[in-house]
This record gives C-alpha cells, structure tokens and sequence, in this order.
C-alpha cells in the first residue's frame, strides 16, 4: 500500500498546507499507535471509538490498515492509512487520523477530532479545471452528507502540483496531483462516542471519488480486517 506522506496538523482546528510542519504539542506523550498514549489510562469512549473503525464495512476496492498515529496532537489517537486499488495499481491512497481528548478541545468544539490527508494523481485535463479545489473540498462536504452525518468545525486546504522533467527524466510525462488535508469534529452520540464508522466510509466514498471509481452498488462491501501491509504499488 502506498501511505499518503506528510506532517498532520490540527493544533489550530485544521490541516497544515503541503509545506508545514506539525505544530508545537498541547500535550505531551509517546503514542502507541494503536489508541492511547503509553502509560495512560485509555477512556472507554475512544476505546469504543476505535474498536467501530475496525469493524467498518466499506467496499473491496480499498485496502485499509492501521499504522502509527502523529505523536503530540492529543491525548489519544489512531491512525488508518487505505488505497484505492486497481489490480496492481494505486488509485488514491490517504491516512484518516482519530484523535480524542477526554478534556474537550476550544477548537475543535468537542472531544474528537477527525484529520485526513487524501492524495491522487490527476489527467491533465482535469488538473487544468480552474474549479477543481472548490469541487474537491465539495466532495469531501458531499460524502458526509450523503451518510447523514453532523459535524462541525471543518477546516481544511486543496493543492494542486505538477510535475515536469528534464533532462535524463525527461521521457517521463508530466504528472499531476491532487492533496486534500482536512479536519472536522464528529458529533459525538451515546455515551459521547461518534459513529466513526460511518466516518470512515464517507472518507472512503471520497476516496474512491478521488481515484474515479463509479458509486458503490447496494451491498458492494467487504469486512475491513485491517489486513497485511501490500508491497510498494506502482503509481
């Protein structure tokens, strides 16, 4: 599985651009990456939390793993990375972040917080749309909504890079593409546990919006049992 790369900020309510680095910790501690920070006591609302991404079933098409969560952000987090797969080829690959802190958060207006990174190369044509950012940022708004889910404090940035070579690399094409980084605050439900589930197949839908895959057909889905990490994929 190719893992989306980059720092992941939300010190501030939102997603560093392509360029930044992670903001100075609120809190201190080493995460363990599977869900709380080493030597802490993890709270039952983010263990449940957890325990619904990894029950989530979303369609085959995409491979989805769990891998270590950003240190510093909050107290506890989990971290997914998935691809958009297509026989030997990735799509669209992304890293969706969990993070909770029991104290409650000012900008994030709640206890858990949802950050993501999403990345695809593009056709030229398509990357040459002097509206793709706004489209983009409506796709992510569009999947939540499409699965009836209220959040707030969303905050995000679209960027767009293209790449030419010269030189010995000059027989390569130019290349192309998309970045969305973005974060929101899940409504928190029963005992203040957010339905992540539902969150991470709306950002598994965007996804697949992201790689041109067609709509889900009713039933087209799969357990997630978190499965072994792929070899290096070509892109």
């Amino acid at each position: 599985m190719a893992a989306a790369q980059g720092r992941l900020s939300d010190g501030a309510g939102g997603m560093d651009d392509a360029r930044g680095t992670e903001e100075e910790a609120r809190h201190k501690g080493s995460h363990d990456g599977t869900g709380g920070t080493g030597g802490s006591t993890v709270p039952p609302a983010f263990t449940a939390a957890v325990e619904a991404l990894r029950a989530a079933r979303l369609r085959p098409q995409i491979e989805v793993e769990a891998t270590r969560a950003p240190q510093r952000l909050a107290p506890h987090a989990y971290a997914l990375e998935a691809a958009v797969v297509d026989g030997d080829e990735d799509l669209a690959d992304g890293r969706l972040v969990l993070l909770h802190d029991p104290a409650g958060h000012d900008a994030w207006q709640g206890t858990f917080r949802l950050v993501t990174l999403v990345r695809a190369e593009l056709e030229p044509e398509m990357a040459a749309d002097p509206l793709l950012p706004d489209v983009c940022w409506s796709w992510l708004t569009g999947a939540l909504q499409a699965r009836g889910l209220t959040y707030g404090e969303p905050s995000g940035t679209v960027t767009r890079a293209s790449s030419h070579y010269f030189g010995g690399l000059s027989a390569r094409p130019s290349a192309s593409q998309i970045e969305i980084r973005a974060s929101w605050t899940p409504r928190e439900g029963l005992g203040g546990v957010p339905d992540t589930a539902a969150h991470l197949a709306s950002w598994c839908d965007l996804l697949a919006q992201v790689a041109g895959l067609p709509p889900a057909a009713p039933g087209d889905a799969s357990v997630v049992t978190l499965p072994q990490r792929r070899g290096p994929q070509s892109r």
